[in-house]
């Protein structure tokens, strides 16, 4: 028997081009896929429920009698149809009828339907149920499965769809869809046969637990989600092995230019950071690509320990490339290597879109002609960026790139034959869930130490309704000598709006505060005009400043001990983190204002209490996980986190450490069972493992 993968949906009876082409915006173009398209939720249609029993919210089938229908003047027209089976009454109301519909529901006539049962105006109401007349003695029989509801397209309709499933099913057999879990894996892991649960889940029987399958934890679903995350590790290590298969420069580990820097740093790296760079060292003395990725909390020091990876690449002659996602982050990363390298003899070159005309000319030829250590956003990616003899990629903010452009960096390498190492940092912690999944083709260190002399940040919740109060002790701050930030939050996602509130506020705190230097930053001003700002406040000439969420990473003022935000029910947990984590840089006591407007959501309360309780990063972005998903978190744009037909990164977690024990199984000892499950599951998806 032919497999289904093989055979066109143009094979059911009933699909023609017009139809496949519908099927194939949901990305149903074989066989194969119809059936790994599975549904949504689940309708009970098993059995008639008595009226009187029905709950509000409930879907169900329920027989009875008609005792009135008339068409109602409300607001809109609509045909209501009184019905009663003995338990109770229960009203039907249609807004869309004919005069035929109404003739065919007179008083007495029998019939069975079914929909979601609502409060109405006179009890519960049906609206537009699907229904029919019950003729004869005999009431038709009820079906013997749960019914599926699929996702769909616009010209599908579910009875569509399921005619087409059903087709499908009666080819399901084991020559047809090949389990490609080998018999002692689904053993070892107590998984049932593929086919078993396809067919489960497309039909369940009457007494399948519904709550079950709603909220995944059903064995058939389990079976498959762990197919699947299985496919997205194998999918990784792919990645991994094709980078690794790749050559790269070997280093020695630096001794002159390591200790020159730590010489003029005028502190000692902390434990953490010495083990991390300990780490780096080794790896980019390997002739394999290092693949590195260091978590560290808002503070841990990362720049530090890129700065030690960089001079190892440059000791040995090479160069280094540093990207940053935004402009500024990137200027002031440009701004800590110049004052770090240029005393040590180290030229740093700038790269960053903005950059136009004979400057961005001067720019690309400095690169070309090897200039040794270049800082830009991700322009550096561009085709037209030529390096001379790149060993060292240093990507910081890791999820705002995606695998696809990590995947570029290889062609920039030491005469476009050599790769270069990948050092990744991030100021966002990854709970280890998502990092076993989204980041299995990247070593992990993490930085967990700070760096002597940082105190944790005091954050308190205040209503705007105290604005008054908040403003005044900015004041106290500042004349203290202190610096504060103020902090304009997205209006309704829109940049313009919100540089508008931050123009407004930055007025109404220059009015309110006259004796203090107030300045704005904003993503609307010119990339020089925000450097001028930010060199302001960091010089201590400006007491105060009004931003937009634009300083979020990387902005280092020691003197800032306070910061306000505005409305930070509008942010995630990671981003007031890591707002958060501007101020506390020095040795002060520092404090963290969430000025909220209420009244606040259930996940608002949830977030800002979290933010009070703790200051450890690792342990908001778990919470963070749980109240946002993991699309959010990471960006879904890059990491097909989102793509999942079954799996939950959540919800499976459980299921990650035994998925990445079987995807080195299947590695080792059945190589040939992996192209036919990366071709089953990640064909639609980004395509991770063919670089």
């Amino acid at each position: 028997m032919t497999e289904l993968s093989q055979v066109s949906v143009t094979a059911l009876k009933g699909v023609g081009e017009a139809m496949a082409e519908k099927l194939a915006k949901v990305g149903l173009e074989n066989l194969q896929d119809v059936l790994f398209h599975l549904p949504l939720r689940y309708q009970d249609r098993t059995r008639v429920v008595p009226i009187g029993h029905l709950r509000p919210g409930q879907d169900a089938v329920i027989e009875g009698t008609v005792s009135c229908a008339d068409v109602v003047m409300g607001r809109r027209r609509s045909l209501v149809v009184r019905i009663q089976d003995g338990t109770g009454g229960l009203s039907l109301r249609f807004y869309h009828f004919s005069n035929a519909q109404k003739e065919g529901l007179k008083r007495g006539t029998r019939i069975r339907c079914y929909g979601e049962a609502r409060p109405g105006a006179s009890g519960l109401e049906i609206y537009h149920p699907e229904y029919r007349a019950i003729t004869g003695d005999e009431p038709p029989p009820v079906d013997e499965t749960l019914t599926p509801v699929y996702p769909l397209t616009e010209g599908l309709t579910q009875q569509r769809l399921r005619q087409l499933c059903m087709q499908t099913l009666t080819l399901l057999g084991p020559s047809s869809l090949p389990d490609w879990l080998p018999t002692e894996l689904a053993r070892d892991y107590q998984l049932a046969p593929l086919a078993d649960a396809i067919r489960y889940l497309h039909h369940p029987p009457a007494d399948a637990d519904v709550d079950e399958l709603a909220l995944g934890h059903h064995w058939a679903q389990h079976r498959l989600a762990f197919e699947e995350l299985l496919t997205h590790q194998l999918s990784q290590q792919r990645l991994r092995e094709s980078m690794r298969s790749l050559r790269a420069p070997a280093m020695p580990k630096a001794t002159k230019l390591p200790a020159k820097y730590l010489a003029n740093l005028g502190f000692t790296p902390t434990g953490a950071q010495q083990r991390v760079g300990n780490e780096i060292a080794y790896d980019l003395s390997q002739h394999e690509p290092m693949l590195r990725l260091i978590q560290g909390d808002v503070g841990a020091g990362k720049t530090v320990v890129a700065a030690l990876a960089a001079l190892q690449a440059l000791e040995a002659g090479y160069q280094v490339a540093l990207m940053a996602p935004t402009e500024i982050l990137a200027e002031q990363h440009f701004i800590t290597f110049k004052r770090w390298l240029e005393p040590l003899g180290i030229e740093v070159a700038w790269l960053a879109g903005k950059l136009k005309g004979k400057n961005r000319a001067a720019a690309l030829e400095q690169i070309a002609n090897g200039a040794p250590m270049v800082v830009g956003t991700h322009a550096l990616f561009q085709e037209e960026v030529q390096f001379k003899n790149l060993a060292l990629a240093i990507i910081d903010e890791q999820h705002r790139f995606g695998v696809q452009q990590r995947l570029a960096l290889r062609q920039k390498g030491v005469g476009g034959r050599m790769c270069p190492h990948q050092l990744i940092m991030t100021a966002t912690p990854i709970p280890r869930t998502l990092a076993m999944s989204a980041y299995a083709d990247l070593d992990t260190s993490i930085l967990d130490e700070l760096p002597p002399g940082r105190t944790p940040v005091n954050t308190v919740l205040v209503t705007d309704t105290r604005r008054v109060e908040v403003i005044e002790r900015v004041r106290g701050a500042c004349a203290e000598g202190r610096q504060a930030y103020w902090v304009c939050t997205l209006i309704e996602e829109s940049e313009e709006l919100t540089c508008q509130a931050a123009e407004t506020t930055y007025e109404d705190l220059t009015a309110a505060l006259g004796e203090l230097k107030v300045g704005l930053i904003h993503g609307r001003m010119k990339p020089v005009e925000k450097a001028a700002v930010m060199a302001e406040f960091k010089a201590g000439n400006l007491q105060l400043l009004v931003a937009t969420t634009v300083i979020e990473v990387g902005v280092d003022v020691p003197n800032a001990s306070l910061m306000i935000i505005e409305n930070p029910e509008r942010l995630g947990l990671a981003q007031l983190h890591q707002l958060r984590g501007r101020v506390g840089r020095g040795s002060a006591a520092s404090h963290c204002v969430l000025l909220y407007h209420p009244p606040l959501s259930q996940i608002g309360r949830q977030r800002l209490g979290i933010m009070r309780e703790t200051n450890d990063g690792f342990v908001i972005a778990e919470k963070d996980l749980e109240l946002r998903g993991p699309g959010e978190m990471l960006g879904t744009r890059q990491t097909g986190l989102l793509q999942f037909k079954v799996a939950d990164l959540m919800r499976d977690a459980d299921l990650l450490p035994a998925v990445r024990d079987a995807a080195q199984a299947l590695l080792e000892r059945w190589p040939d069972h992996v192209s036919p499950l990366l071709d089953r599951w990640l064909r639609h998806g980004q395509q991770y493992g063919q670089v």
